[in-house]
């Protein structure tokens, strides 16, 4: 099993930066593909970012150029840095992990992005 807890979560304005992290009860070597989600209200839950064990990221288009994923896998810690960020970024954004076949999440931290 894997516990997940996200912090960093809070109120920014439009244009300014936020970093999420996601910390893990175990060691992150083993854990192929880690990730951010989000959900807004009213909305499905949605990809953020996931990064491999190596390191390579994929992101949605809609955070392409603003977003960037890291993991430091020694620390056991994953990251989102998010840059010019929008109101329609607005969600709880949650960290997943995907562990022999299994999704894990965190409790999920509220992003609000104001005008």
């Amino acid at each position: 099993q894997v516990q997940l807890v996200e912090s960093g979560g809070g109120l920014v304005q439009a244009g300014g930066s936020q970093r999420l992290s996601c910390a893990a009860s175990r060691s992150i070597f083993s854990i192929n593909v880690m990730g951010w989600y989000r959900q807004a209200p009213g909305k499905e839950r949605e990809l953020v970012a996931r990064i491999t064990a190596s390191g390579t990221p994929h992101y949605a288009d809609s955070v392409k150029g603003r977003f960037t994923i890291s993991r430091d896998n020694a620390k056991n810690l994953m990251y989102l840095q998010m840059n010019s960020l929008k109101p329609e970024d607005t969600a709880v954004y949650y960290c997943n992990a995907n562990y022999w076949g299994l999704d894990y999440w965190g409790q999920g931290t509220q992003v609000t992005v104001s005008s």
